[in-house]
């Protein structure tokens, strides 16, 4: 593109936290009007790139010039300033404000030094009006759904006439109806002249949507691709610096007894329907199903999160009742949660303390005293073992990427030494690479003779690992397909309730 269209350019810019060189030197330029996507695995510093661009943190080295213009963002409102607005993945509205007070937080209009209500809802409905959304302003922000919220976050960065908007995992929570919806958004802001950074690991809509796309890999500017470079194996390739001849690589086990042997299972979400399944020893079972289908609330009734309402649990033959997460540990059983910031770290803490919380009371010493030395084996083992990248174990797990946060979260369960491993959306929001390492580790798992029942949105991910796939609709199991019958096709028929179970 011609150099007068250049509006963004970033040169050199280094950026260190302790232990961990998150940028180096890296560079990257984005045009008048373009569409550019931003890739790398977690912990490639693309994060740590749009926060500083956005004002949340300060460079160490380099420069950033908007405009042709030199600038320093030492502040969100000295970003905005420069028209550069970020709507992280993390979404920041406050709850128990309305829509039009989150769209102007801060930038109250007042009028003989009281707020202006009359011009905050008004304008809060002309950006409402821009984004597609037809609410009243004076709606709480509690009260949307995660694909609204996003709306209104846009609608935030209109209302500060932003210029850039930088997008991070923007679809990472949202349906495909909600999603659908934004990429119509952001088709329309396109034609307002503003310019999008996107950073996402759903490679298919960067394909589809993308001018141009920046990579990085490990703190450091890889390179770009632009026009019928972007393909998925040309950013595979760039990502993780190598081929992905083979990216499931599922062999059945043979399989042994029966783990847990569930019958007429009837949970609180969906207490119409009852859920009868099994799975077996050494093998990976995977569950699908639309948004709604009740995969969450099962396996939150099988690990006593939200005990079942009626029906009978057996586990290794034995008839047991799950009362508690902490009945479940003791019967050998682990869940990897969707929500691995809210319900499988505590962020504040360090990596031994996360890694060392479900078994604190196994290890215990005497059943009382805190076994020091245990924590610290089973975390360096689960660090070394799932190439955990972290500077030590005392390192505080909010800090690391979403992929090493995740390890984080399995090598907490791992050190319980289970039988049956629930996962629900194990890979969701992470890179390509982590993916493939947790793809690796099922794989060993479930050859160690552990049985592996999975949670997935993502068919390919589905058909790729599962020996077979049970698939739910609306609260019911509708269907149960083997390996060799496993197409998209397959899955959907059931998934939309075609066939009855």
């Amino acid at each position: 593109m011609p150099e007068s269209n250049l509006i963004l350019n970033v040169q050199n810019l280094t950026k260190r936290f302790p232990g961990v060189v998150a940028l180096n030197n890296v560079q990257l330029q984005l045009y008048a009007g373009e569409f550019l996507s931003l890739i790398g695995e977690n912990g490639a510093g693309k994060s740590t790139l749009m926060k500083i661009l956005a004002g949340v943190q300060l460079q160490d080295e380099g420069t950033v010039e908007v405009f042709g213009k030199l600038a320093r963002m030492d502040s969100v409102k000295a970003a905005q300033a420069h028209g550069i607005a970020l709507i992280h993945q993390e979404l920041n509205l406050s709850e128990n404000l309305s829509i039009a007070a989150n769209i102007f937080l801060g930038r109250e209009p007042s009028s003989f030094g009281f707020l202006d209500k009359q011009t905050i809802h008004s304008e809060a409905r002309r950006f409402l009006e821009m984004v597609g959304l037809n609410i009243l302003p004076e709606t709480l922000a509690s009260e949307l759904s995660i694909g609204q919220q996003q709306l209104v976050e846009i609608a935030k960065a209109l209302s500060i006439d932003a210029r850039i908007l930088i997008m991070d995992e923007p679809t990472s929570s949202l349906s495909a109806g909600e999603t659908e919806k934004l990429f119509e958004v952001i088709a329309d802001l396109r034609t307002r002249g503003v310019s999008i950074i996107y950073i996402s690991h759903r490679l298919a809509e960067v394909k589809a949507l993308s001018d141009r796309v920046t990579v990085f890999r490990d703190g450091s500017y890889v390179g770009d691709l632009a026009g019928d470079e972007i393909t998925h194996d040309a950013m595979v390739k760039h990502m993780v610096g190598r081929e992905l001849s083979q990216y499931y690589a599922h062999e059945p086990n043979e399989v042994g007894d029966v783990i847990l042997k569930v019958t007429n299972l009837r949970t609180q979400a969906n207490s119409d329907h009852e859920l009868s399944f099994e799975v077996k020893q050494g093998e990976i079972v995977g569950v699908s199903g639309l948004v709604g289908a009740g995969r969450t609330e099962m396996l939150d009734a099988l690990f006593g999160v939200a005990p079942a309402l009626s029906g009978s649990l057996e586990v290794n033959g034995e008839l047991v009742v799950i009362r508690s997460p902490q009945d479940a540990i003791g019967l050998g059983l682990a869940l990897v949660p969707e929500d691995r910031k809210g319900q499988g770290l505590v962020l504040p803490m360090s990596v031994k303390e996360n890694t060392s919380l479900a078994s604190l009371k196994t290890h215990a010493i005497s059943g009382f005293f805190r076994n020091a030395n245990r924590e610290c084996e089973d975390t360096e083992e689960m660090i070394e073992r799932l190439r955990t990248k972290t500077p030590n174990a005392d390192q505080i797990v909010g800090f690391l990427s979403g992929g090493n946060q995740q390890k984080v979260v399995l090598g907490k369960w791992l050190a319980t030494h289970p039988t049956l491993l629930l996962l629900d959306e194990p890979t969701r929001g992470i890179d390509i690479g982590a993916k493939q390492e947790i793809y690796q580790l099922m794989e060993e798992l479930a050859a160690q003779g552990m049985a592996v029942l999975f949670v997935s949105s993502e068919l390919e991910e589905i058909i790729g690992m599962s020996d077979r796939t049970i698939v739910m609709h609306e609260g019911r199991i509708t269907g149960e397909l083997p390996r060799e019958q496993l197409t998209e096709e397959a899955i959907m028929q059931l998934a939309t309730g075609g066939v009855q179970y």
